[in-house]
């Protein structure tokens, strides 16, 4: 959905536009694409050069900017602040006067007079010292990286915007050494190699700045695979710094998953190309540290960790790529006013994340037991370990007061909540529209019609989109959603599970190394700087049956000291730990080393888990098969 083709007379503007040191009556700002150009050659201290040429400006003042806020992430990021050496330039090559106004914003005096503007760009990758959305850096797969053999150019970290030419089209060209791999969705118009062949010079076209945001890049030491899935290219690029990773290795997983999507979606409107990015992280100080993806129209950036297991790789992929492929129903083909006219610089939110990220996480999990890749019984897992979760944050708050403030506190610390109990809350409507329609409605039919009312260009009205999905489905859908949604009643999960014959059951059940049935199994000691095992540990059966003790301090990880610094970082990485790892553990117990060096088992905890109940009637099953399997 986002190729786009340029007419004869755009093509003409490219081949005969403004290449003077002077103005010329043809160059207007507001006539033309804004000629922008980055050079990936003989990089300097891992910055990137940037030079914007916006045509001929006929106001004396304009203002820059670079996003402190991008789409997807619901976070400040202020990418301003990775920008050096901002200047403007005349026709003349004299320099003109600008003032910087904010971390993002640069007031321009004598606009009129000015030819181009410059700026060096520093990557993000290098100055993580959190890995969490929220944090002080952007998240990881917003980010950026600028190292010899990779470059991750999220592009709204590089390129700005003109406050008077918001919806002015761009030209990119990126030059870059001719050995390396080059990977993108955005709309490829030319490419030339240099007379001694060592570098080349690509052409870009993006329609509106949108489009430069929505279309990451990916240059390097890359190893790439093509598939195609029904009539759609997926283009599979992975970086892996130590080549322990390929993308022939996580091509087959990739296509039966998304093999399994398309199924799943059905007549749902796709693109012709989807890009997949996975970056892996070496876990190093200047590395990634924000484990997980960023949707785009048609791609994905993920960053994961490198060392990894193949098969614990694969399954995150298919979890975290699954996710965000079905972005493409919401919010980017059914989405409010706020997502359709964002504004970088004061964004405003909606108040449906339950929406966006809830429904869209419910059909990573639901797509693949109704598509048979997960059994009941792993899908029932899921759904339990996110009631787990949920419950452990604040489950009165409002999700659409949440939503809309999700910047603020105290609604901040509880935007995880959205891949939590926004999934249930999808999980919960599926279940009422197939009750209510006997199996032949559901959560997907439902945002089926959504897209087809609305789609990606005409966006919803925030204030009035639940009494219109009311209006659509049913009172009791309505109900559900005032009551629960919009307000602030805990949601009787047994309810639901009743209408599809389960019921939940203590029993043993799986867990993984740093949790117990979704409550984490350490405790932090801020005045010594350590973090040691709980007295929880006692019920992870991994850790109990190697002898660890309450109270031995995690001294290093895999070879990695653990400190408040990496401490994300790295339980993120041993929470996607998988049996038939070998690990190594450094622990302090009373001052004595004890070493944990073993192959993974799998680990397990005392819980409640999903069963069919022992009365369930004939319609509960019928209403649970139609549920599970259609």
């Amino acid at each position: 959905m986002m190729r786009h083709f340029l007419s004869i007379l755009v093509l003409a503007i490219f081949l005969t536009g403004c290449t003077s040191t002077k103005p010329t009556v043809n160059d207007l700002a507001t006539s033309n694409p804004i000629e922008t150009s980055l050079s990936l050659v003989n990089i300097t201290t891992d910055k990137v050069t940037v030079i914007i040429n916006p045509g001929r400006f006929t106001t004396e003042t304009e203002i820059y900017r670079i996003p402190k806020v991008v789409q997807g992430t619901y976070s400040v990021s202020n990418f301003g602040k990775y920008v050096e050496n901002f200047k403007a330039f005349d026709y003349k090559g004299n320099e003109v006067a600008t003032t910087k106004i904010d971390d993002n914003s640069w007031s321009i005096s004598n606009a009129s007079q000015v030819d181009k503007i410059t700026y060096e760009v520093n990557d993000t990758f290098d100055t993580e010292t959190t890995g969490g959305i929220g944090g002080e850096n952007p998240f990881s797969p917003a980010g950026t990286n600028i190292e010899p053999t990779n470059y991750l150019l999220n592009l709204h970290g590089f390129i700005g915007y003109f406050d008077s030419l918001k919806n002015a089209q761009y030209k990119l060209d990126v030059t870059a050494p001719s050995s390396f791999v080059r990977s993108s969705a955005l709309q490829e118009l030319q490419s030339n190699v240099s007379a001694d062949g060592t570098t080349t010079t690509t052409t870009y076209f993006a329609p509106r700045y949108f489009d430069i945001t929505d279309n990451p890049m990916f240059y390097g030491d890359l190893d790439v695979e093509e598939f195609n899935v029904g009539d759609i290219k997926i283009v599979l690029s992975v970086y892996s710094p130590n080549k322990i990773h390929t993308a022939a290795a996580l091509k087959e997983s990739m296509f039966t998953m998304m093999q399994a999507q398309k199924n799943y979606l059905g007549s749902v409107n796709t693109t012709p190309r989807y890009d997949i990015f996975l970056y892996l992280s070496e876990g190093k100080e200047d590395s990634p540290k924000g484990m997980g993806a960023l949707e785009h129209h048609t791609s994905t950036v993920a960053v994961l960790p490198e060392n990894m297991l193949l098969e614990g790789l694969s399954e995150s992929m298919v979890d975290v790529i699954a996710h965000e492929f079905f972005h493409i129903v919401s919010p980017l083909s059914v989405h409010s006013e706020d997502v359709h006219y964002f504004d970088y610089n004061k964004p405003t939110f909606s108040k449906h994340l339950w929406m966006y990220e809830g429904v869209t996480e419910y059909f990573a999990q639901h797509f693949q037991v109704y598509e048979g890749l997960t059994s009941e019984d792993e899908f029932y897992a899921s759904i339990m370990s996110k009631i787990q979760t949920s419950l452990g944050m604040d489950d009165t708050m409002s999700f659409t007061e949440m939503s809309e403030n999700v910047l603020d506190k105290p609604y901040a610390s509880n935007y995880y909540n959205v891949y939590q109990k926004g999934a249930l809350i999808g999980m919960c409507i599926d279940i009422l529209m197939r009750e209510e329609s006997n199996g032949q409605r559901s959560m997907l039919s439902l945002m089926k019609e959504l897209s087809a009312k609305y789609g990606k260009n005409k966006p919803f009205n925030d204030d009035t989109i639940i009494d219109e999905i009311t209006t659509m489905t049913y009172p009791s859908v309505g109900e559900f959603l005032q009551t629960h949604v919009v307000g602030t009643t805990p949601i009787n999960y047994a309810d639901f599970f009743e209408k599809v014959g389960l019921e939940i059951a203590d029993a043993t059940i799986e867990t993984n190394y740093i949790q117990n049935n979704g409550d984490l199994i350490f405790e932090p000691n801020r005045a010594n700087g350590t973090i040691a095992f709980s007295e929880a540990v006692a019920l992870n059966s991994f850790w109990n049956d190697n002898g660890v003790l309450p109270g031995d301090v995690l001294k290093t990880v895999n070879g990695t000291a653990l400190t408040f610094e990496n401490v994300q970082q790295v339980f993120t990485e041993m929470y996607m730990w998988s049996p038939g790892a070998k690990i190594n553990v450094a622990l302090d117990r009373n001052g004595e080393e004890v070493i944990i060096d073993k192959e993974l088992t799998q680990s397990y905890t005392t819980g409640q888990k999903l069963v069919s109940a022992a009365n369930a009637s004939a319609k509960q099953v019928a209403l649970r098969k139609a549920w599970l399997k259609g």
